[in-house]
């Protein structure tokens, strides 16, 4: 069952803009992480953005600067705003999301889910 829902991908020319989306559907008793992976063909997955809960980002050194993550109001939310794109930029983008799903009075319940993908393209 998919608990992230992608959306925002397309095909665009080099230099152009495109804006991901990223939806929590499922309840869970906090987020402490959200982020923005890709998987380019042939290569592995590698990460691009994070932010976590208190606003900390981290990004690739090949994104720097280019892009922006950011957390909706509702902080279920995720956003990846990408200038400046370069057809190296072309991958399948997954959305994660970490924190804790539950807790009893004996442990927490962690999760770590992943979307489906959103196909990004940019041509030269």
């Amino acid at each position: 069952q998919v608990h992230l829902v992608e959306s925002g991908g397309g095909l665009v020319q080099a230099g152009g803009s495109l804006r991901l989306s990223c939806v929590l559907t499922r309840s869970v008793y906090n987020i402490e992480v959200m982020g923005w992976y890709r998987q380019a063909p042939g290569r592995q997955r590698e990460l691009v953005a994070t932010i976590t809960d208190g606003g900390s980002t981290n990004y690739a050194d090949s994104v720097k600067g280019r892009f922006s993550i950011s957390r909706g109001n509702a902080k279920n939310t995720v956003y990846l705003q990408m200038n400046s794109l370069k057809p190296e930029d072309t991958a399948v983008y997954y959305c994660n999301a970490e924190g804790i799903l539950s807790v009893d009075p004996i442990r927490e319940f962690e999760y770590d889910y992943w979307g489906q993908g959103t196909q990004v393209t940019v041509s030269s």
